[in-house]
C-alpha cells in the first residue's frame, strides 16, 4: 500500500539576475534579490536584497532590506535596514532599525520609526518620492 506523501511546494526567492534591466515597477509577496538593474519602484512584503552588482533608480518598501549596491531613491522599511560596506543608497531612509558596515556610503535623512508606525503606513499603501 503506498503511504500518501504530502506534496509541499518549495518556496524559493524572486531574483534579478545581473545583466537584467527592467523598466517598471515590482509588487512582489515574499523575497526578492536583485543583482541586475531596476529602474522603477519596488513594494515586498518580505526582504528586499540589492547585491554587490545591483542597480536601482526608484523607491524601495519593505519589510527588511540589505543593500549591498547601488539605490537612488527613497527607502522605506518595516523592521531592518542593513547598509553593507559596497552599498551606495541616495535618498531619505524611515526605518526601525539600522546597521551601517564602515565603507558605506548614505547620501539622505534617515529617520527611526517604531515598526508599528512603518507598518501601519505600508498597510495604508501610502508611496514615498524620489527627490527631484
Amino acid at each position: 500500500m503506498a503511504k500518501n506523501i504530502p506534496v509541499v511546494e518549495a518556496v524559493s526567492p524572486n531574483q534579478i539576475n545581473a545583466g537584467t534591466v527592467i523598466h517598471g515597477d515590482i509588487i512582489c509577496n515574499g523575497n526578492i534579490r536583485i543583482d541586475g538593474t531596476l529602474q522603477g519602484k519596488i513594494e515586498c512584503s518580505g526582504k528586499v536584497v540589492i547585491g554587490t552588482s545591483g542597480q536601482v533608480e526608484g523607491d524601495i518598501v519593505c519589510a527588511n532590506v540589505d543593500i549591498l549596491g547601488q539605490v537612488k531613491g527613497n527607502v522605506l522599511v518595516a523592521e531592518k535596514t542593513a547598509l553593507k560596506a559596497s552599498c551606495r543608497l541616495t535618498g531619505d531612509l524611515q526605518t526601525g532599525s539600522l546597521s551601517i558596515e564602515p565603507g558605506a556610503e548614505f547620501n539622505g535623512k534617515c529617520t527611526m520609526t517604531a515598526t508599528a508606525d512603518i507598518q501601519l503606513l505600508m498597510q495604508q499603501n501610502i508611496r514615498v518620492t524620489v527627490p527631484a
